[in-house]
């Protein structure tokens, strides 16, 4: 049976778009069937627009990565999900997006699918930890079994040796690192081989 992954996120300025994009692709490496999705952006567009990189990054995927669905989430069988660090806790798109889950959470359409997280924040102790756990939080709320990366395997350690999920300090810079592309492409193949075991009994 293939694995149907979805990989939603949000993302501002692109470093946790680039993270999923890995995620996704390791997923795939491993045989499943993939849907990145990223979800709106409410922000107005005098917001979006006094920050260059914002501009760039929301012209770049409006038309290359659709919107995230809740038909989406009923589909797949393992689940990635995505926010840069606000005040340590999940970004309000995604949070919204989640909020509307309602109705698939009280039908059991999250019941036992594993789901894994990730994240971005500017500064190296800005919160990574704390929103990965949040976002943990919503999987124990749906039933899902959270499949972190753990230290399973060195390169990780490279990465900042985050156990709970990939997670990258951007520093206002430059996007994620190569070694950090590594372990979220790592991570998204993790969720897939745990998924299939599961799957096999």
């Amino acid at each position: 049976m293939t694995v149907r992954l979805a990989v939603v996120y949000y993302s501002a300025t692109g470093n946790v778009h680039a993270l999923a994009q890995a995620v996704a692709d390791g997923g795939a490496s491993r045989g499943a069937d993939v849907r990145l999705r990223r979800v709106a952006d409410p922000a107005p567009e005098e917001a979006i627009n006094s920050n260059p990189s914002w501009r760039a990054h929301v012209d770049a995927t409006k038309n290359s990565v659709p919107e995230a669905t809740l038909e989406d989430l009923e589909w797949a069988t393992a689940y990635a999900l995505g926010t840069p660090t606000r005040y340590g806790n999940v970004a309000a798109p995604l949070k919204h997006f989640i909020d509307l889950t309602g109705r698939l959470w009280q039908a059991g359409v999250f019941h036992n699918k594993p789901a894994t997280s990730f994240t971005s924040a500017m500064n190296r102790h800005g919160g990574q930890e704390s929103t990965l756990l949040s976002l943990n939080n919503v999987f124990y709320h749906w039933g899902c079994i959270i499949v972190p990366p753990g230290y399973t395997d060195p390169l990780l350690f490279a990465a900042g040796g985050n156990p709970y999920g990939t997670s990258w300090p951007s520093g206002g810079g430059e996007g994620p690192s190569e070694d950090t592309l590594k372990a979220a492409y790592y991570q998204g193949q993790h969720l897939v081989d745990i998924t299939k075991r599961l799957e096999q009994g």
